[in-house]
């Protein structure tokens, strides 16, 4: 099998955390640099202040490479990202190449096919960062390779997402020498047609991507992302439900399906633990109790649901439902029923606290990274106080979110329409996750699944809540990176073969 000596990978969330990916490539970096010791690279665009809560620059890192990269004018700062396994980071900045914009998308056109006529929003910065990370990765490479002692290091660069797709064109049209694979975690398409309303499964061999693009108002992005799936050496995504959608809506099959894993030191054990979760579940209840204007019992269920702000595809308006009719089942209960406290962890999503009978929703409106005027704490922090979490996504490629609850051995709740709980159904501990069987066309069934869930859940013994904890624990440690590495390196195996083949056909084309 063939192994990269060097790796570079780029995401736009390096050092930047906006969504999944950032837990995706934070948690594999400790598993990627104890294979290839500070031979890993992550390319990120710099935010300056916002950058630096992630990121330390080291001066004394690629000193002299450093050195021979002012001709690009593109402004690096190096150092290492302070997640665990701390890998170097190279953080870019990329202004200079706004007035090349339209020489390098007819260059893109005329080598690619990337339309990148109809381009609106984010699609400029974000292309015009994966171009720039492509000059300072084909720099790097050059360094590297004159100083190297192995005449023939294999180099390997990973792009995550359309935003990068850009660094994929530069390396091959300059570059041919470095690999690349490209990892789409959501086809734009698809979650374009999910989050407009439109039926996405029932409907599903009948959609045809570059149509829906035209329909959607996104030619270019599409363009962009479809492009990067057919010339990247290996085309990966993270599930096989959107491996799914990758053949039918980008009209090309991946070579192979890169599940997300875990970090397991990102958990605390023994002692620390416990210490961590009486930590966060006082501050639950301290918080909840401020926002709800009243006292919050200590035997409060603690339920949660975080995200980003899709009502629809993250399964918001689901779970707004599911509470209300869960409010209806106490009501009407005869037992004596302990108060729920659902904290809806949803940046920018920001409306009034809410009591009835005895479920009550606290809404958090930030990203929770430890700087927030509500907790001050980080969403890890918080999440191991929780007593069951609710993810009912209609949309999920994967569903980081309920692998880090079960990691935080918290129950989850999730649905057959996400990667994870489509994974996890399969797994014999299932008692710590409840895997809910969605459609489109079951809204109202699903609502009241969870409803019924959450009160059953809320009448476990202690003994069952503990066997519900250690075994949604054990799901996680299935989806440990040390399990789900191994995609990986064949990943990388098929890249390098594809790269020699090309550049092979390069340097002896067929005679047509």
């Amino acid at each position: 099998m063939m192994q990269p000596d060097y790796i570079f990978e780029t995401s736009w969330e390096v050092c930047n955390r906006v969504g999944g990916i950032y837990a995706v490539l934070s948690t594999r970096a400790a598993s990627m640099q104890a294979e290839h010791p500070d031979k890993v690279f992550f390319f990120g665009p710099d935010f300056g202040d916002h950058s630096d809560i992630y990121f330390k620059e080291d001066k004394s890192l690629l000193k002299n490479w450093r050195l021979k990269i002012g001709d690009l004018k593109i402004p690096v700062r190096i150092g290492r990202w302070m997640v665990p396994g701390e890998p170097i980071a190279i953080l870019l900045k990329f202004d200079s190449l706004w007035e090349k914009k339209d020489t390098i998308y007819a260059w893109a056109w005329d080598k690619f096919q990337v339309q990148s006529h109809a381009a609106y929003g984010d699609y400029d910065e974000s292309c015009l960062f994966g171009y720039a990370a492509g000059m300072v990765m084909e720099s790097l490479y050059q360094w590297l390779t004159a100083k190297s002692q192995k005449p023939k290091a294999n180099f390997c660069m990973h792009a995550n997402e359309w935003q990068t797709a850009f660094s994929i064109f530069y390396l091959q049209d300059h570059c041919p020498q470095i690999a690349t694979l490209f990892t789409t975690h959501a086809t734009g398409i698809g979650r374009s047609i999910a989050g407009n309303g439109k039926p996405l499964y029932d409907y599903f061999e009948g959609y045809n991507g570059d149509q829906m693009a035209q329909e959607l108002n996104m030619v270019s992005k599409h363009s962009v992302e479809k492009q990067a799936a057919h010339h990247a050496d290996c085309f990966t995504t993270v599930s096989s439900i959107t491996a799914r959608e990758c053949k039918q809506l980008l009209d090309k099959p991946v070579d192979i399906v890169t599940p997300n894993g875990f970090e397991p030191t990102f958990v605390p054990k023994g002692k620390a633990f416990d210490e961590r979760r009486e930590a966060a579940r006082a501050a639950l209840r301290k918080v909840a109790g401020e926002q709800l204007g009243g006292v919050v019992p200590e035997n409060a269920l603690f339920v949660a649901i975080s995200g980003r702000l899709e009502w629809k595809n993250k399964g918001i308006d689901v779970f707004a439902e599911a509470l209300d009719k869960l409010a209806q089942k106490i009501y009407h209960s005869t037992k004596n029923e302990k108060e729920v406290v659902a904290f809806v962890m949803i940046p920018y999503l920001d409306r009034a606290p809410s009591r009835k009978g005895k479920v009550s929703a606290v809404f958090v409106p930030y990203y929770l990274d430890g700087h927030d005027p509500l907790f001050g704490k980080t969403y890890y922090d918080l999440l191991i106080g929780m007593d069951v979490t609710v993810f009912p996504s209609y949309y999920e490629p994967w569903g980081y979110t309920p692998l880090e609850s079960c990691a935080f051995h918290v129950p989850t709740i999730t649905t057959s329409l996400a990667g994870f709980g489509a994974w996890a159904a399969e797994q014999k501990d299932q008692y710590g996750v409840v895997v809910i069987e969605r459609t489109d066309s079951n809204f109202g069934e699903v609502s009241n699944h969870i409803a019924d869930d959450l009160l059953r859940f809320d009448r476990l013994s202690g003994e069952e809540k503990a066997r519900a904890r250690k075994e949604a624990a054990a799901v996680a440690k299935k989806a440990d990176w040390k399990h789900f590495f191994k995609y990986y390196r064949q990943a990388y195996d098929i890249a390098l073969r594809k790269r020699d083949n090309r550049i092979d056909e390069l340097q002896n084309p067929r005679l047509l």
